[in-house]
């Protein structure tokens, strides 16, 4: 806050205060002001009065001033005028006085010596600087001297004497060795102020060849040496021997011992002296004793005490300094020496003398015309320095008369002052020890007001608190100040305000009426100007509700609470401290929003803890003590869902936010996460409770977003681990403003539904989006790319118009705005529709058919023109189909296909065509209506291809050495039949292959009937048919000769033949239990034999029961047997003469009791399975690493030996046919697979199927129209009869999963 001034209302006073303003010296309140009003030179910078110079580098004689207009500038040397021009190594700097001597580049700095003095000079007087006095440094060289040894009998006193060269300024003296190691001094041994070493007794030790005196010149970085000193210190031993070797016995006197001796001064010398120095210095006053012991010194002041604060003691306190010296510090000191002989002392009268120091520095004057003023010029000294003055450099008795100027010793008396009486004066205090030079001007100005404080300054203030509204202000004369509240308000006056003099208003006691816009008016006779402000007056921040004093167990948990209310344009910062310090640097402590949690509380926790709370204006704050204790045994902690938030209140209310605060309620041991934040609209939808938003757990406040028109009402609900709070009690309403609506209806688009229609919609806005009563929406369209105006209807709160009239798919621009009782809402955006579309007008023409190959072909043809589309392209349509097959001339079916081409494409791909056909197509285009019409029927043929395999191949009427081989024509003979192919080949009992035979069999031919066979073979044969260009898929069949009658093999006939196989059933085994048995057996003979299980009870003369085995599996479970029985039982197989095993009989156990002990909880039983589990996971491993390694299988093996013999050596990967084939004949036939009990394989007719082509469906095609994939039609029936029970390939499985 700006403290009240108390400003004198002569005008010499209001003179200085303006002067304050503008004053060279001080920082000016306004810059811009400053550059704008006339003003005579101020120094600002010069060098000082004692210069001195390195004569190594250029000399710079610093001379800077400002004024207005800018001042130019002179200088004299000597006492006369210095032309600087006359001097090439002398310049000036631009826009500067300060002098540049060119040393370097060959002047010499002594012939520079002398006395300068700097003027500054405009239109309006003229400033001098102090005599600068220049002199070069000097570091003169030691004299040379020739330096006897020092031999000093040990104890006795000694001083080095440095004697350095006198310098400018005098050197630093030190003394050191000749390693530059300084010497160590002490209480015996130190050095003193004139440089000289002393010795108060010398000592053995002391004795030395290098003791070397410097001197260092600080200015020049320069030390010189003096030569090194030699001292020899004889000890009386020593002495004694070499007396007693040149002397009699009756002249040794050195036979006496060493002998203590009392005090004596070294320096200074006699029991007084005297000592000057000037006040301000620092006073050095030095004794130095010699004696046996050293002695001690100790200073005092008669008549007095030593200065505290000032008084220092150095050099083992054989100097005392006083820093600062005044008058007052002059007096006689005494310096004491002593040991244990006595003592010795010395007086030093101390006289402080003065150089002039200012009492009243003159200040500079402004002063408007007919104004008075003075300018003062007060100083003292020792002795008391004489007052003169000086007129723009001049002295006074000799410059140009002013009858305004009247000069009275120290001071001058203006009166009535004009413009022309501006100028510059000098008053200079001097005596003996020096001077003082000040420069202060008179600066008469006519100057209107100026208002210094920047205009529309806000001031924000807390109520009831004091308001400064400042208003800085500048003129001459001096403006009287007003101030004005409101626009068009009366002056202020009363006690309720407080006008200062600087123009500052002050009004003690801030209200919440006290706001508002403030004016201040400056006036004086050659103007007026004012100056508005805003005042806003603030809520207190204020702790609702504050930290209380907790008694808290050990490692309990502990919570203080800060809840603040502040206004709402203030932000607030809240900070907690314990005892009155900050918080330990412990994670523990978690500052919330409106709490402090501490976590597991020890006993260092206990204090007391402060919540402060400051914004920009205010800052308030509250205390609570934390006292912990000792925890009892703990009880059982129960969690529930937190108790209901209270207290909401509403605050800071404005047209689109408000303030919600709330208290929460008993958190239940579970803390609270989070806040959430309902709210009620009694006007749309009263009763209904609406989301609004959610804030953290440790916030009690929130700052929520209003929409207009809507009655709001919120509530509270507190939520933690467990679950939620029932809601608060609801807040009391609060009605927001009708405004016009803030946004305008989203998804809006034109699409027609009919030919000559635009059907706009849009999403219509919600309640609380209407902003107020009378909700309507303003619908415009128009064509687009035609000069046309907009045509707007208004419609009620709908989502959809239907513009009828339009022409038949044209743009149309859209837009929907929306408006009620109070406006419309912002200018819409607008979107591009479409009336409605028409069928196609046109068809493709120019069709062309290519035919690539005997299943596929490429169609092109030319597009329609954009304009007979009539709506969006979406492609073109092409049917076709197959008309006749070409080797068989009959007609069937017509079934059309579509492909269909996205965008404008011209040409595509047909694929899946059957070989040798005729095929018919057309071509449509399509849009968002439908298709147009067709274009001409296209025809087209497919070539030759290789037909489809046998439809069966059916082996009948086995004996000893011929089978009969019927079979019929391939379903799809894809062209002209030629011919057939046979191949067949032995296999023995462990699958290896015989030699192959091949037969050539007419294309007319239906039967075959093979002679000359090996009885009881089993033979394995292939079979194809072949067109003109290739031969097709194959088909495969097993069969084996019959056994001759007396069932004797016969011996091999011819080399290479088979072993004939012996059909049997061997190897029966059972396995019962109580009422079921498992029957397995072993099987030797022809592949598809059909087996079934006879049983009976043994001994019994009732029939065989039958069971039939479900495929050709070696294995029966025989169930619904009597338990403690015994069975005979046997297999036989049909379709091989009937032939059966021999019997076996076995005994199901006996009926268990009810009690039974569960297998499943025996320790045996759970260790083997566990070790079987085990075997069967090592045994997957093995697998697996053998699979990825490549390795066969057994069953892959045996496969293999049942595979085609002219495939074997391809690659699985080869076995592949075609680009465009059915996807189920990529699928090698299952090796070894079993034929259905007729002995015949079916092959499914193939249903083309366009599922797979055309973008519509699940096919693609690339950018040239070409498909991408394999065509696969509908998948082919199941197979009749028993599937393979082999397992299939692990890597077809993963291929068929991918």
């Amino acid at each position: 806050m700006m403290k009240k001034m108390s400003i004198p209302t002569s005008k010499a006073s209001l003179v200085l205060f303006l002067c304050q303003i503008i004053s060279a010296l001080d920082v000016p309140l306004d810059s811009k002001l400053l550059e704008e009003l006339s003003q005579p030179p101020t120094i600002t910078q010069q060098s000082p009065k004692d210069y001195i110079v390195d004569p190594r580098e250029n000399i710079v004689i610093q001379c800077e001033a400002k004024g207005k207009p800018p001042p130019s500038f002179s200088w004299t040397r000597n006492g006369t005028h210095f032309d600087i021009d006359k001097d090439a190594q002398v310049t000036m700097k631009p826009n500067s006085g300060t002098l540049v001597v060119n040393i370097m580049n060959g002047g010499k700095a002594e012939a520079y010596e002398g006395v300068y003095q700097c003027t500054a000079r405009n239109e309006r007087g003229a400033a001098i600087s102090n005599n600068i006095v220049i002199r070069p440094s000097r570091s003169p060289l030691w004299t040379k001297e020739k330096l006897e040894p020092n031999h000093v009998r040990e104890g006795d006193s000694l001083v080095l004497h440095c004697r350095p060269p006198v310098g400018l300024p005098p050197p630093i003296i030190f003394w050191m060795d000749n390693a530059f190691q300084r010497l160590p001094q002490s209480e015996r041994v130190s050095q003193g102020l004139n440089g000289d070493l002393y010795f108060s007794n010398v000592q053995p030790e002391d004795t030395r060849e290098d003791y070397i005196c410097y001197a260092r010149f600080n200015h020049t970085q320069t030390i010189q040496q003096k030569q090194p000193i030699s001292v020899k210190v004889f000890s009386m031993d020593s002495l004694n021997d070499t007396i007693a070797a040149n002397l009699s016995d009756t002249d040794i006197y050195g036979a006496k011992p060493v002998t203590e001796r009392q005090p004596v001064l070294l320096t200074p010398t006699g029991s007084t002296s005297t000592k000057v120095e000037l006040r301000g210095n620092v006073l050095l006053l030095e004794c130095i004793a010699a004696g046996l012991p050293t002695p001690v010194i100790r200073w005092i002041k008669e008549g007095g005490e030593l200065p505290a604060n000032r008084t220092f003691f150095e050099n083992f306190k054989k100097t005392l300094k006083i820093i600062d010296v005044s008058e007052a510090d002059s007096g006689n000191y005494k310096c004491i020496a002593r040991n244990t002989l006595g003592s010795v002392h010395h007086v030093i009268s101390v006289t402080v003398k003065a150089a002039p120091y200012w009492i009243t520095a003159p200040r500079n004057l402004v002063l408007s015309p007919g104004e008075d003023g003075t300018l003062i010029c007060r100083a003292n000294g020792n002795p008391k320095p004489s007052i003169s003055w000086l007129a723009n450099g001049v002295p006074i008795a000799i410059a140009p008369e002013d009858p305004s100027r009247k000069v009275d010793g120290d001071t001058i008396i203006f009166s009535h002052v004009q413009e022309r009486s501006s100028a510059v004066y000098q008053c200079n205090a001097s005596n003996e020890y020096g001077y003082l030079l000040a420069n202060a001007f008179v600066n008469v100005l006519a100057e209107p007001p100026r208002i210094l404080t920047p205009a529309n300054k806000l001031y924000q203030v807390i109520a009831d608190s004091p308001a400064l509204l400042d208003c800085a202000y500048f003129g001459s004369p001096k403006p009287e100040i007003e101030w004005f509240k409101g626009v068009k308000g009366s002056i202020l006056r009363g006690n309720e305000y407080v006008f200062h003099d600087n123009g500052t208003l002050e009004i003690p006691v801030a209200q919440k009426n006290s706001a508002g816009t403030y004016t201040c008016v400056a006036r004086n006779e050659l103007g007026k100007i004012q100056n508005e402000m805003q005042l806003e007056i603030k809520d207190p921040t204020m702790i609702i509700k504050q930290p209380e004093y907790k008694v808290i167990q050990r490692y309990g948990q502990v919570s203080f609470e800060c809840i603040i209310k502040h206004d709402s344009t203030l932000l607030p910062t809240v900070t907690w401290l314990k005892n009155n310090d900050e918080l330990p640097d412990d994670e523990r402590f978690l500052v919330g929003k409106d709490n402090l949690t501490i976590m597991n509380v020890t006993d260092k926790d206990d204090g007391t803890y402060t919540c402060i709370v400051n914004t920009t204006l205010d800052s308030v704050s509250a205390s609570a003590v934390l006292t912990v204790v000792a925890a009892p045994p703990t009880p059982a902690i129960i969690y529930a869902r937190p108790n209901p938030p209270f207290d909401l209140e509403l605050t800071g209310q404005l047209e689109r936010s408000i303030d919600l605060s709330w208290i929460p309620g008993d958190e239940n041991n579970s803390p609270i996460t989070n806040f959430v934040i309902e709210y009620e609209d009694a006007l749309h939808e009263p009763g209904v409770w609406h989301y609004q938003t959610e804030v953290p757990g440790t916030q009690t406040t929130a700052q929520l977003k209003l929409s207009p028109y809507v009655n709001y009402s919120f509530r509270v609900i507190a939520v933690n681990k467990i679950g939620r709070s029932q809601p608060s009690e609801p807040s009391e309403q609060y009605l927001t403003k009708s405004a016009s609506p803030d946004e305008n209806p989203a998804n809006v688009q034109g699409i027609g539904s009919e030919p000559d229609n635009l059907v706009i919609t849009w999403e219509p806005l919600k309640g609380f989006q209407s902003n107020g009563p009378g909700l309507q929406y303003k619908v415009s369209w128009r064509q687009k790319d035609v000069d046309d105006e907009w045509t707007s209807v208004i419609v009620a709160n709908v989502s959809k118009y239907i513009v009828s009239g339009t022409p038949t798919f044209v743009p149309y621009e859209v837009k929907v705005q929306a408006l009620n009782d109070l406006g419309y809402a912002p200018e819409p955006s607008e979107v591009i529709g479409h009336s409605g579309e028409d069928l196609p007008m046109v068809a493709p023409g120019n069709v062309q058919v290519h035919v690539i190959n005997s299943t596929l072909a490429k169609v092109h043809w030319d597009p329609v023109p954009l304009k007979t589309v009539r709506g969006h392209l979406q492609g073109y349509k092409v049917y076709y189909w197959k008309v006749q097959s070409l080797s068989r001339r009959s007609r069937r079916h017509i079934e059309k296909k579509i492909l269909t081409f996205r965008g404008n494409k011209t040409f595509g791909m047909l694929p899946g065509l059957e070989p040798y056909s005729s095929y018919k197509l057309n071509v449509r285009v399509v849009n968002g209506k439908g298709e147009g019409p067709a274009s001409p029927d296209k025809v087209f043929n497919t070539p030759e291809g290789v037909p489809s395999s046998p439809s069966f191949l059916k082996i009948t009427n086995p004996t000893l050495d011929s089978l009969t081989l019927e079979w019929g024509s391939p379903t799809h003979p894809n062209g002209v039949l030629i011919s057939y192919t046979l191949k067949f080949q032995p296999i023995n009992n462990t699958h290896e292959l015989g030699p192959l035979v091949e037969i050539k069999i007419p294309a007319n031919e239906s039967s075959l009937i093979l002679k000359n066979l090996n009885y009881s073979t089993r033979y394995k044969f292939y079979f194809n048919a072949q067109t003109s260009v290739g031969s097709g898929s194959q088909i495969t069949e097993e069969a084996v000769t019959i056994m001759d009658e007396a069932g004797i093999l016969r011996p091999a006939v011819g080399a290479g033949k088979v072993q004939p196989l012996y059909p049997r059933i061997r190897n029966v085994t059972t396995a019962a239990a109580e009422t079921y048995a498992n029957i397995s057996w072993e099987y030797e003979g022809p592949d598809h034999a059909n087996f079934y299980v006879e049983y009976g009870v043994a001994g019994s003369k009732e029939d065989w029961k039958k069971e039939i085995v479900n495929g050709s599996r070696s294995f029966f479970v025989l169930k619904g047997l009597t338990p403690g029985t015994a069975y005979k039982v046997r297999v036989g197989a049909e379709g091989l003469s009937g032939f059966r095993s021999s019997e076996d009989v076995f005994e199901t156990g006996p009926a268990m009791a009810s009690r039974q002990v569960d297998i499943a909880t025996q320790g045996w039983f759970i260790g083997l399975m566990c070790a079987v589990a085990l075997l069967i996971l090592i045994l997957l491993i093995v697998c697996f690493i053998r699979r990825n390694k490549g390795g066969k299988y057994p069953v892959k093996e045996k496969e293999d030996a049942h595979a085609d013999p002219e495939i074997q050596p391809m690659k699985e990967d080869d076995g592949t046919f075609g680009e465009y084939s059915d996807a189920e004949d990529h699928k090698p036939l299952k090796k070894g697979s079993r034929t259905p009990s007729d002995r015949t394989v079916k092959k499914e007719d193939s249903d083309d199927s366009l599922v797979d082509y055309g973008e519509g469906v699940n096919g693609q095609f690339n950018e040239d129209g070409s498909f991408i994939g394999q065509y696969s039609g509908k998948k082919e029936k199941e197979p009749e009869g028993n599937e393979s029970s082999e397992a299939p390939s692990p890597v077809n499985a993963m291929n068929s999963f991918v």
